[in-house]
């Protein structure tokens, strides 16, 4: 079986004469596999995951469960992907939650009927099932979040690309969070400066420092060491 995810030599540069915000990095994610992309502001996290996304342009090769992405297959394999941004309103686009979250299964070809059925099922499980009629610009941010989660989830591609999903979520809510991931068979990359999330959901940790992987194999005490964390 392929790799979920292989990236090799990954470059991204914002502007022609810029230093790049990601630089010749190479990553490999396997099936299943749960992995902490660890980073401080600025270290190139959300820069990564959009470019695995086929949402900003790179240099360097990218394969999406073994087919490469390009021009001619970005639309295809972006099926096989669950991504989720930082800023959960970017993503929340319909006027009711359940609208939202059965769009992917809808744009896949699922029937309408049980395109909305699988939808109220991902907001149950995120513990949201009583939003679903409701319109998603009433939420709070959290809400936001997990619908947005919903969203990425409910089509249950092999690869979910989260951007931090923990942010707005209470303490109980990152539980119920960190249970979900654990209970997916998607192989998942997940950015997020919450290291005890990090330690409950993910195998690995990939620590990413001024837009290169300083640590492929690290451990959450490894982080907690380097940036003085008690």
């Amino acid at each position: 079986m392929p790799e979920t995810l292989r990236c090799t030599g990954i470059t991204v540069r914002h502007e022609p004469d810029a230093p790049p915000t990601l630089s010749d990095l190479s990553l490999v994610v396997e099936p299943g596999e749960r992995v902490a992309l660890i980073g401080l502001n600025g270290s190139g996290k959300t820069t990564l995951l959009m470019s695995l996304a086929g949402l900003v342009p790179h240099e360097g090769e990218i394969s999406i469960c073994g087919e490469p992405l390009d021009r001619r297959s970005v639309a295809r394999l972006r099926r096989k992907i669950g991504f989720l941004f930082n800023v959960p309103e970017d993503q929340l686009l319909f006027p009711k939650v359940v609208e939202d979250v059965a769009f992917g299964l809808l744009r896949a070809g699922t029937s309408r009927e049980q395109a909305f059925t699988r939808a109220g099922q991902a907001l149950e499980s995120l513990g949201i099932g009583a939003l679903a009629e409701q319109p998603s610009h009433h939420l709070s941010h959290g809400q936001k979040q997990r619908v947005a989660l919903a969203g990425a989830i409910v089509t249950e591609p092999p690869l979910l690309l989260l951007d931090e999903p923990t942010a707005g979520l209470d303490p109980p809510g990152k539980r119920e969070l960190a249970a979900l991931l654990r209970a997916q068979t998607s192989a998942q990359l997940i950015a997020t400066h919450d290291l005890d999330f990090a330690d409950h959901v993910c195998s690995r940790v990939v620590l990413l420092d001024g837009g290169t992987i300083v640590e492929a194999s690290a451990s959450t005490r490894e982080i907690r060491a380097r940036w003085k964390l008690t």
